[in-house]
């Protein structure tokens, strides 16, 4: 059960239309109203069922604990689907809000919605800490082990199935849970300081972020901001028909996300990268991969066809390394590198883990590895690369504000490479968090990480690289050194940019925190879906509009719908629109435009600049020069656009 909790002025209702699973009710029950409320919005979920009186006695008590702390007497019940893709019955839904309704009477004054309605409803939100409050029960929830998928005969030769048999949990996995680590504050005079004795004065991030990592508590418990924000401006959603973790994309995120990708492959190009593509089944019982799936820390999913065990990669090193393998290399092609964005990684993420982008079982990887010759060529390259990120992030919408960096290592490495290390920690120029094993665990001995921390203080790796000390040895990868000998390369891991996925949380995360600091938030105008909005204040401004559209190209629109001038204009600001063209009397008149320019607005005061259509798109192509285009991917005239949600 999901649980929405709002501390209202008022909240009342009125029941429209039922749906097909509309409860039954009298007439009297279609519409209410309660002062100085507690407003319950729910979402009955479908492990929910398993135990039915557990759930209304842990909802209720849930409830009523967070009414005693906003001392209200009142308590509104709301239905509300929208909190959670994994719904239960009707049936299920209606017995638990009414076990819910029933057990909260005994003290409180209730008004329950009724279920399956299409409602209206005003609410006030009185404003203060605690009226805003989310809980997650998850009482029924089973093991979590995949359902039966069957797929037809036809050409695909037979049935394929994800398999219900136990959960394959990796050695490294297991590894990690056990491992010890050793906690440090490096600062970029190098010096080491125990967490519990660092000054986080002017770190107040960096302080979220370590004890995230140190109590490396994952569960997420109430819905993040970004999840309301993505599906507020139509860019992702949950697919309630697929697994969860498994996201669809509407025409504007599927823009974003498109954009991001051809960018981090044009960065990676730029770094010499080859682009490869590489399979996302592998047969479980390859000696080679078998041994790998042991080392790399991942839960993956397990399928069964014609009587042969797969799993679906969750990276692209079994596929690179295998060609690797086939490849004939010399000391002149190093330091090698291939990148291949992955269109999906797929990892058994656990369920209590899972929300809106943050953490995904799906995604999209971009994975490049590089072959070094040594390890002085690997430090050399892992430096290039993180510096690398560093800009990618940066040119995507993130600086090194917006993030905290993690560098993990062994101890034998460290005291090999002391200098290198501390060199890491001045190229950011902040304190980072260390962890220092005192014995290696994984296939790398060492890698950085940079950690978006959210709005919930949770936090979640972006860019990385790793250095490999193993898999060239077990998946028998040579070169062919100067006297003509085999050598093993030392390989390193990287995601310039972590999963795309993953930055559009970022970005839709840091976007909410510009807003509660009281700033316009927006998104980089290359990756805006709408970077220029004309509105025609009349029909008669309508032809003016489209030849402006036609000038100016970009990924420009015509507000044409019959609506208010200032409604458009305001429709705009929820959209993020970088630039906003009235069209009017008088510009039809002097042939200038007059601009809204979002990134120098401020709530309530938008930056207005007179212009001409060239000078709008000189201004346009600086700000997106370098960057990948693509065209608008809605039609043109939002009167003749589909509305998603």
């Amino acid at each position: 059960m999901q649980l929405l909790l709002i501390h209202s002025d008022y909240i009342e209702f009125e029941a429209k239309r039922p749906t097909p699973v509309a409860e039954k009710v009298e007439e009297a029950e279609k519409s209410g109203r309660l002062e100085e409320a507690l407003c319950a919005f729910i979402a009955v979920e479908k492990w929910d069922e398993d135990d039915i009186p557990a759930v209304v006695a842990e909802g209720a008590e849930q409830i009523a604990a967070v009414a005693e702390q906003v001392k209200t007497s009142r308590i509104m019940l709301y239905p509300y689907a929208h909190l959670s893709s994994q719904l239960s019955s009707p049936a299920a839904a209606v017995k638990i809000l009414q076990g819910m309704d029933e057990a909260l009477r005994e003290k409180y004054e209730v008004a329950r919605a009724p279920f399956g309605w299409y409602k209206a409803f005003k609410l006030s939100c009185k404003g203060h800490p605690l009226s805003e409050l989310s809980r997650s029960i998850r009482l029924g929830e089973g093991s979590g082990s995949a359902a039966i998928a069957a797929g037809g005969a036809g050409a695909c030769g037979g049935a394929v199935k994800v398999s219900e048999r136990e959960e394959v949990v990796s050695e490294a996995l297991k590894a990690e849970e056990k491992a010890v680590s050793i906690w440090r504050i490096m600062t970029p005079e190098g010096e080491m300081v125990e967490p519990e004795k660092f000054d986080f004065k002017g770190s107040e991030n960096l302080k979220k972020f370590v004890n995230y990592e140190i109590s490396k508590s994952r569960a997420v418990e109430a819905v993040p901001p970004h999840v309301e924000l993505m599906r507020r401006l139509e860019l992702v959603d949950y697919e309630p028909g697929s697994d969860s973790g498994n996201m669809r994309y509407y025409p504007k995120g599927r823009l974003i996300k498109s954009l991001l990708e051809s960018y981090v492959l044009e960065r990676a190009a730029e770094m010499g990268a080859m682009e490869v593509e590489t399979p996302i089944m592998y047969d479980m019982n390859h000696p080679t991969l078998k041994k790998y799936l042991d080392r790399f820390p991942a839960r993956q999913y397990s399928i069964e066809a014609e009587k042969r065990s797969f799993f679906l990669r969750f990276a692209a090193c079994f596929g690179q390394f295998l060609m690797s393998h086939d490849m004939t290399l010399s000391y002149r092609s190093l330091p090698l590198k291939m990148i291949e964005m992955t269109r999906y990684s797929f990892r058994r993420e656990q369920r209590g883990e899972l929300v809106g982008l943050r953490r995904l079982r799906a995604f999209t990887m971009p994975d490049m590895h590089t072959l070094c010759a040594d390890m002085a060529g690997a430090t050399r390259e892992f430096e290039n690369q993180y510096e690398a990120s560093i800009s990618v992030l940066d040119e995507a919408g993130l600086d090194l504000d917006d993030y905290e960096v993690a560098i993990r290592f062994t101890k034998e490495f460290y005291d090999e490479n002391r200098e290198f290390v501390e060199g890491l920690v001045k190229i950011v120029d902040k304190p980072v968090l260390i962890e220092m094993w005192d014995e290696r665990f994984f296939y790398f001995v060492l890698k950085f990480e940079f950690n978006f921390v959210d709005a919930l203080d949770k936090a979640s790796a972006l860019s990385t690289v790793q250095i490999d000390v193993e898999n060239a040895e077990r998946y028998d990868i040579n070169y062919t050194d100067t006297d003509g000998s085999l050598k093993r390369p030392i390989i390193l891991h990287c995601s310039p940019s972590g999963a795309i996925e993953r930055l559009m949380f970022a970005l839709l995360e840091k976007a909410h925190r510009v807003s509660v600091e009281g700033k316009v938030p927006m998104l980089a105008t290359w990756i805006s879906p709408t970077q220029v909005r004309v509105i025609p204040v009349a029909e008669r401004h309508l032809a003016r509009s489209e030849e402006i559209v036609k000038d100016l190209g970009f990924r420009t629109d015509i507000d044409d719908r019959d609506e208010t001038v200032g409604k458009k204009i305001r429709d705009a600001g929820r959209e993020w629109v970088p630039y906003v063209v009235v069209i009017g009397d008088s510009e039809l008149e002097s042939g200038k435009l007059a601009v809204t320019v979002r990134a120098e607005s401020e709530p309530k005061k938008p930056k207005k600049v007179e212009m001409t259509v060239e000078e709008l798109k000189a201004r346009i192509t600086a700000e997106t020069a370098g960057k990948p285009w693509k065209r608008l991917p809605l039609p043109v005239k939002l009167s003749e656009r589909p509305k998603f949600i």
